[in-house]
């Protein structure tokens, strides 16, 4: 069984509660790092302990979820074997993954429809990456 980890900030902590129970339905083990409301809070408070979690291989994928998916996004490409791409289609969420062996998702809770973010989530986690010519080129977003 594979573990997804997800976090959020306030403004996406509705959608992230959601998105868990979908997970958990397909069959995955979640690690939730917050928050867990929605009073404000700062978001890298959640993304950096699940992205130096990515880092040290304690699962293999991630969900980040803010307003605009922005904040998280930027966030967690600081750090260098982290891939993050902002999606709010499937097809861009499945594109990342094929493309890009993007390692996390971020979202934006105030600008995707729940069902739009569910098919992002499932072209995420059902994509593998393609490799070949692609390759190369993630090495080179990794030797920066």
């Amino acid at each position: 069984m594979k573990t997804i980890a997800i976090a959020a900030d306030h403004a996406g902590f509705e959608l992230k509660e959601k998105l868990i129970l979908i997970l958990k339905e397909k069959g995955f083990l979640v690690k939730d790092y917050g928050t867990n409301g929605l009073a404000s809070m700062d978001y890298p408070d959640v993304i950096h302990p699940l992205c130096k979690d990515l880092v040290k291989g304690d699962f293999e994928r991630g969900i980040i979820i803010c307003g605009s998916g922005n904040g998280v996004n930027i966030t967690a490409n600081k750090y260098q074997s982290v891939r993050s791409a902002l999606c709010w289609t499937a097809e861009i969420a499945s594109m990342a993954r094929l493309h890009n062996d993007a390692n996390i998702m971020a979202l934006p809770a105030r600008y995707i429809a729940f069902d739009e973010a569910v098919k992002c989530v499932d072209a995420f986690v059902n994509t593998t990456f393609e490799g070949g010519r692609h390759q190369g080129r993630v090495d080179k977003i990794v030797a920066c």
